[in-house]
């Protein structure tokens, strides 16, 4: 409103101030204002500039038209509204009214209001007009100050969504002299939420029904808002079937009906069921499913070690991934399966108690294990893929379903094989003969070796005792040397079966000691002292082949030398026949 000054200008048809200050005293005796009283007036006109208001004892007094509220340029009042006003002295006087101010009698009313309000701890509505440092301005009537952290019971960052709202508050601070307030939302809602709370812990006990709004969840849980108390709808309570997470089956803000499982008065904590409002599926679940059956379902998850099958809500069975497939490749279920997938699977077993159905899919084909022993015969010649290496042998995939077992030792005839991967590698195709078939334990032994003949039983069959073989020598050891014969076929010629001259003195810690002094890699011609095809053993000997040498040069030595005798001989009878002839004739 705008001053009024308290000089008087004079003009026609106006008077002074002293004239005015007569007629104020001259209606004292009829009509005595204060200053701080509040009047109640009614609107006689309204115009752009002025509101003209009756107070009473026929006394009419003018309010300033801007002290009001505007809509398109006039004020909001009309003719006959009660309005409050104050008398007003501090502003310009008009002729035949006296000035009054709706302006100070709003703000001393509204002061009224406030400090009633403030000592009865009765709320006040506001609108939020600016957001200020540390929290909001809100329009009580005055500007008041609303803290950040008392506009919620929880602490609240984003202040933006506050803006332009009407809220109730309760005033904590008030002060007249300077002209500011400060409020709280938050003691209002905790008392509000506290009111709640004891009617709503009134009315629960164990058992009953009773209908809430979930309020958050979490990775056990969901928190049930039944009215000023949360309860806990644990995430094993919320179905019979397997839920993973809460997120499955209800979401933040949802109005649900629930059981209440377990209270506890004196700690206020209420323990929830949302599956216990229908009746339990397993109860009976035996009656609904026969093991070997068929049945139909709807894939629910995928995990590592299976898939979950939902077969009706709050049942669900799991298919292992061994049951998945007869095949031993199976890596991942999610190769065959994935969520959402109608399955039809074959039931192996119920445990009621446990509150488990065991599932198979790979029992809606024929199991081959059943007819092996009708395709396959010992000794028939298989092709497959090693499908596993392990410590004692490779598995070899000859079908779908049906892997068989290469042992390290049936992997060849003449190498001393450790480990398969010095054979064979994981992925490779080799072929093997069939050993033996076990049916009915799912075994089926292979060899890879027998696809070759052995090296040692074609050595003894065109080899004999006495014969001269040559060797290589492939490895000394303190007894002698190992001598390869053929590939995987070796003999020992042990250090008594080498000539001295084959023999080099070593001088060591322990003295002199003699070694053999052949070579590794040196090829030697030896004689076989000895036979064992049982034990696969072969004895050389090195000195036997030197005996032999010198017995046949003393022998041809012998030869020559008779050979030698007899041919002088027989020169001299020539001679001699000769002699005699010259005689005769002479």
């Amino acid at each position: 409103m705008a001053g009024l000054s308290d000089e008087y200008v004079e003009t026609p048809g106006t008077v002074d101030n002293n004239d005015y200050q007569a007629f104020l005293d001259d209606y004292s005796s009829h009509f005595t204002p204060n200053h701080h009283e509040i009047l109640h007036g009614n609107v006689l006109s309204v115009s752009d500039k002025e509101v003209i208001v009756d107070i009473g004892r026929k006394i009419e007094g003018l309010v300033p038209a801007s002290q009001f509220p505007q809509i398109e340029g006039k004020p909001v009042v009309k003719t006959g509204d009660v309005i409050e006003v104050m008398f007003d002295r501090s502003g310009e006087q008009v002729e035949g009214y006296i000035l009054l101010s709706y302006e100070k009698a709003h703000r001393l009313q509204i002061w009224e209001d406030l400090e009633k309000a403030a000592s009865d701890g009765a709320a006040v509505t506001g609108r939020v007009v600016s957001k200020i440092k540390g929290g909001l301005a809100v329009d009580i009537g005055i500007v008041a100050f609303l803290p950040s952290s008392q506009v919620e019971i929880r602490p609240i960052h984003n202040l933006d969504s506050y803006l332009g709202r009407e809220i109730e508050v309760k005033i904590l601070k008030l002060n007249r002299r300077r002209g500011n307030a400060v409020v709280s939302r938050r003691m209002l809602l905790e008392d509000q939420l506290q009111a709640r709370k004891s009617e709503a812990l009134a009315n629960i006990q164990e058992g009953a029904e009773i209908t809430g709004t979930v309020k958050n969840l979490t990775d056990y849980g969901a928190f049930v808002d039944l009215g000023g108390i949360d309860g806990l709808l644990h995430v094993s309570d919320l179905s019979y079937g397997n839920v993973t997470h809460p997120s499955a089956v209800v979401q933040a803000g949802d109005q649900i009906t629930v059981k209440v499982l377990k209270f506890d008065r004196e700690k206020e904590r209420i323990s929830l069921g949302l599956k216990q409002m229908h009746p339990d599926p397993w109860a009976d679940i035996e009656s609904h499913y026969r093991r070997q059956s068929r049945v139909i379902g709807r894939i629910v998850s995928v995990t590592d070690y299976g898939a979950f099958v939902e077969l009706e809500p709050g049942v669900e069975g799991l298919i292992h991934i061994s049951e998945m497939s007869w095949s031993r490749r199976m890596r991942h279920p999610a190769k065959v399966v994935k969520p959402g997938d109608t399955v039809e699977a074959v039931v192996l077993d119920i445990k009621q108690k446990e509150r488990r159905i065991s599932l198979g899919i790979k029992q809606l084909e024929p199991d081959p294990w059943t007819t092996v022993a009708e395709r396959y015969s010992v000794g028939s010649v298989v092709e497959g893929r090693v499908r596993k290496l392990t410590d004692f042998g490779a598995f070899v995939e000859i079908e779908d379903g049906v892997d068989g077992l290469v042992h390290v030792s049936d992997m060849s005839w003449t190498a001393h094989v450790k480990h398969p991967s010095e054979v064979v590698k994981k992925g490779q195709v080799v072929q093997a003969v069939i050993l033996h078939i076990d049916a009915s334990n799912r075994r089926l032994s292979l060899g890879m070796k027998q696809l070759q003949p052995d090296a040692w039983e074609t050595f003894f069959r065109s080899h004999q005792v006495g014969d001269v073989v040559r060797g290589r020598v492939c490895r000394a050891v303190e007894f002698g040397v190992f001598v390869e014969l053929l590939p995987g076929v070796e003999g020992l010629c042990h250090v008594s079966e080498i000539t001295g001259e084959s023999r080099k003195r070593h001088k060591g810690k322990r003295g002199v000691k003699e070694e053999p002094a052949l070579p590794i890699g040196q090829e030697t011609d030896f004689k076989i002292i000895k036979m064992s095809e049982g034990q696969k053993r072969i004895g050389l000997s090195v000195r036997a082949v030197t005996e032999d040498d010198e017995r046949n040069r003393l022998h041809d030595y012998k030869r020559q030398a008779a050979a030698a005798s007899s041919s002088v001989g027989n020169v001299m009878k020539q001679h001699k026949s000769r002699g005699q002839n010259k005689e005769s004739q002479a």
